[in-house]
């Protein structure tokens, strides 16, 4: 077990794998996938790549046989070469969950401060996007008073949205990346993704063995230990953040590490990927080490969001921000201005 697991709870390793057909969740969004005949060809990778395993080929053709499972993940439009699957999500028809009292809401003070932060951070750097203020509420905490969206959407989504405004709660049937939901422990992992077989279809990696490596190494939290995740503009927070992602051009990065290190001097030791960039990188790691972590995006992120491909992420634990923005205003006082002034250049 590594030494993040140890000091965090985190599962490092195997994990609890569930079958695909007890994720559905009726009270959540139900979805209904349609299949054109007219352009089908037939290839069956609509079949291989649903991860909840909710299609499957019945005599030539692609057929839902669990269409309560999907989680709108949108893997099998995305892979069919001739577009022939369109998903239409709407709210489900199963009861609603019994009403409780909402988490109170966030202090004055500790809205102020977080606002502060992302002044800081807005102006010094130059961002053009929020910074976000990201939270897991945990099992048998109350839910704050968030909006929760209509539609499943990935984490990376979520993420991008509040980094344009969007405040957003997403407990677990509001996921649509059954992948991130494993990971950050709203959900056990499908058995498809556990086996390594998703990430060969999708030639991301050399062997099964490669793909297994890669799931047991990455860290994890305990399945069903996560309620909801919160994703937020830090200045316009709802909840208590956690961990505070920025996501920006890797010239803002460097500035963002050498203001986390302006008052010790210390280097940085960044785990960094390509994969589950978001979920583990930006938000896991810093959450569960206390560290601050970059991330240069994976698959998932740059395919289903708006990310640019000039941007990366930086996940900072919200107990290093009072240093971090200290740092920063010094920073944004000389150091910041002349590098960007090239003032070291010489004359052509």
């Amino acid at each position: 077990m590594s030494e993040i697991a140890k000091a965090s709870g985190l599962i490092d390793g195997p994990q609890e794998v569930m079958d695909a057909a007890q994720f559905a969740d009726v009270s959540g969004v139900t979805h209904v996938l349609r299949f054109d005949e007219a352009l089908c060809t037939g290839c069956g990778l609509c079949e291989a790549f649903c991860p909840m395993e909710v299609i499957a080929m019945k005599d030539g053709a692609p057929v839902a046989v669990a269409a309560e499972a999907c989680w709108g993940c949108e893997t099998c439009s995305g892979q069919c070469p001739v577009h022939a699957i369109r998903i239409e999500a709407a709210p489900g028809a199963g009861c609603a969950a019994e009403p409780e009292e909402p988490a109170p809401p966030l202090d004055k003070e500790t809205r102020d401060r977080y606002r502060e932060w992302a002044a800081v951070l807005r102006d010094v750097l130059g961002l053009r996007w929020h910074p976000v203020a990201v939270s897991l509420i945990r099992a048998g905490e109350p839910l704050p008073d968030v909006p929760e969206p209509t539609e499943r959407l990935r984490y990376c989504q979520a993420l991008m949205a509040a980094r344009r405004g969007r405040a957003l709660m997403m407990p677990a049937n509001r996921h649509a990346c059954p992948d991130g939901t494993s990971i950050l422990g709203l959900t056990p992992i499908p058995a498809k993704l556990a086996s390594g077989e998703l990430y060969i279809l999708f030639h991301k990696l050399d062997s099964v063995e490669a793909a297994r490596r890669m799931v047991g190494e990455r860290p994890s939290l305990p399945a069903r230990s996560v309620r909801a995740t919160v994703t937020c503009p830090l200045d316009d927070p709802r909840c208590k953040a956690e961990v505070v992602a920025v996501i920006g051009t890797p010239e803002q990065m460097m500035w963002l590490s050498m203001a986390t290190s302006y008052y010790t001097g210390h280097r940085h030791d960044f785990h960094a990927s390509g994969y589950n960039a978001q979920c583990v990188e930006t938000t896991l790691l810093p959450l569960t080490t206390g560290k601050i972590n970059i991330s240069f995006g994976c698959y998932g992120c740059r395919a289903s969001s708006d990310v640019d491909d000039a941007m990366m992420m930086m996940g900072i634990p919200v107990t290093l921000m009072d240093d971090v923005v200290r740092g920063l205003r010094e920073l944004g006082k000389r150091a910041i201005p002349q590098s960007r002034d090239k003032v070291y250049l010489p004359p052509f």
